[in-house]
């Protein structure tokens, strides 16, 4: 063991590490990359992050930068949860530490899952209700703040959290909450780092007004810190929204206190496939006014080859070579939704088919809902890396994007199949790519581009779901506009002036050190 390595586990509780073996194991996430680590950090406390931190800022200070990149389940497809610094991993700090039926209030720490976290308030009968992968930590989901597929009728998990708790750059610890014109003049007038923070992002607001008020308006994306624009309200000022989807880049979440709702019934399931993308468009549309809980879209390629790995889905497909499936539930109020759906397949083509959730069928309609993570998880001769996911395209435009997808697929020899969420706009390609061809760089980033390209072209957003990392950052750090970037790069140097919070990701990516940093070989599991 190093010295560095030494003294950091004679300064924290936790444990620091930097042995080869757990360093190979943290240099991979749920991305096409794959960045080694010089030390992997175990923290069992704030205290600890705020030690470590305030080490790294002190040799930054003398001009030796350490990254430091925080790790939650190491679930993220854009590479933001790796780093060639130092790894502050937050296994260790999975506690609910405080719940208070009566005000549905929830206090946690940042590495609590929100498997964990739904579990220990079901006996409360609360939830926080975000889909997505329950394996996610609440620090992970605040930081990519990914649309899930709830996000059309619940909102995300933006609307769940009240504060959160950030250790800073230097080591101190800020603690967000909704502030009137006073209390803020008073926080900016403490000597401290936090002080600083607030003089100079209540300068930038003032400054840099109609710039932030264009972007509210006309920004689709969470590439750079688009929250910004909900730092003021009514006259208020929080810096909570600005930690979501910064990618731990302007400091660690340790703690956050959630406000739960109470827990819905059990959801009714209704598949519907679709030789036509038009005739599904129009029942997604109507849909979509019911409310429903999910309202996904697959295209069938997705469901066949499942089947075609022995999952029982012939129920599904009806005899169907290609097409699209739409898998709708609803928590509330589900026997109207229903009947509004069975007098709307009277107005549908005849070949489109309906299963409706029975106690019969329950069975075959899991079989469905997994058919995505077989189909992802489970390939020959390859991977289904995540290039291009969690996009947004506009509703009105996904038919012309199916057409320019068609041509991609044939130019790039691809098998293209979309998929995602219509009542969030989220949809995303996980294309078979072999790791171990010599070209794979090469056609991956051709493969990035070029579906960048379609998306803008249908007036998408490549960030629109999920925010940059390093790898959308590629193409979006290009795209961003300068006056747009110059106010993000601002925020970035007031909370990371010594530039080590994850200095390589989102507006710090570099294209040539991403692309020469991907994979040449397949993850042992893949975990949706």
């Amino acid at each position: 063991m190093g010295k560095i390595a030494k003294y950091l586990n004679q300064l924290t509780v936790g444990n620091v590490f930097d042995n080869p073996e757990i360093l190979e194991a943290y240099s991979t996430d749920q991305s096409v990359l794959k960045i080694k680590p010089k030390f992997v950090a175990f923290p069992e406390s704030t205290e600890d992050i705020q030690k470590l931190l305030k080490f790294f800022s002190q040799l930054a200070s003398k001009d030796i930068k350490v990254a430091v990149t925080a790790r939650g389940s190491g679930l993220d497809e854009g590479g933001a949860d790796l780093t060639n610094g130092i790894i502050v991993s937050t296994e260790k700090l999975n506690r609910l530490l405080e719940i208070d039926p009566r005000e549905r209030l929830v206090r946690v720490q940042s590495g609590i899952t929100l498997k964990e976290l739904n579990t220990a308030l079901s006996v409360s009968g609360l939830t926080i209700p975000v889909g997505g992968n329950s394996n996610e930590t609440i620090g992970g989901l605040i930081s990519n703040c990914k649309k899930d597929e709830y996000m059309g009728k619940y909102g995300g998990i933006m609307n769940y959290v009240e504060r959160i708790e950030v250790i800073l750059a230097n080591g101190e610890c800020l603690q967000t909450e909704r502030l009137k014109k006073y209390a803020v003049a008073k926080k900016a007038t403490e000597k401290t780092f936090e002080g600083e923070i607030y003089r100079k992002v209540s300068k930038i607001l003032r400054e840099k007004e109609a710039l932030i008020q264009e972007i509210a308006k006309t920004n689709k994306g969470l590439a750079g810190y688009p929250m910004l624009t909900r730092v003021l309200k009514r006259e208020t000022l929080d810096l909570a929204p600005l930690f979501f989807g910064a990618q731990g880049t302007l400091g660690i979440i340790s703690e956050v206190i959630l406000k739960a709702v109470p827990r819905r019934k059990r959801a009714a399931r209704v598949v519907a496939t679709f030789k036509e993308i038009g005739s599904a468009m129009k029942y997604l549309e109507k849909v979509a006014e019911m409310s429903p809980r999910k309202l996904n879209i697959y295209d069938l390629k997705i469901i066949m080859e499942a089947r075609e790995s022995g999952k029982n889905l012939d129920g599904v497909i009806r005899k169907l070579d290609d097409g699209f499936a739409v898998l709708a539930s609803f928590d509330e109020r589900s026997n109207g939704a229903m009947k509004k759906i069975m007098n709307l397949r009277e107005k549908l083509p005849r070949n489109a088919k309906f299963i409706f959730e029975s106690l019969e069928n329950q069975a075959i309609l899991n079989e469905f809902e997994n058919s995505l993570i077989n189909y992802i998880g489970y390939v020959k001769n390859g991977e289904r890396v995540p290039i291009l996911t969690d996009f947004y395209l506009p509703k009105y435009n996904i038919e012309n994007f199916l057409s320019d997808l068609k041509i991609l697929e044939e130019k790039l020899g691809l098998d293209m199949a979309l998929f995602g969420s219509f009542s969030s706009s989220n949809y995303s390609l996980r294309p078979k790519f072999d790791l171990k061809d010599k070209d794979f760089n090469k056609k991956a980033a051709t493969f990035l581009k070029a579906g960048a390209f379609i998306v803008d072209r249908q007036g998408g957003k490549i960030t629109g779901g999920a925010p940059e990392g390093r790898l959308k950052a590629v193409v979006s750090n290009i795209e961003m506009p300068d006056a747009e970037r110059s106010l993000y790069e601002g925020i970035k140097n007031i909370f990371d002036r010594n530039g080590i919070l994850n200095p390589d990701v989102k507006l710090g990516a570099n294209s040539k050190f991403t692309l020469t940093h991907f994979r040449n070989t397949n993850l042992p599991k893949i975990m949706i």
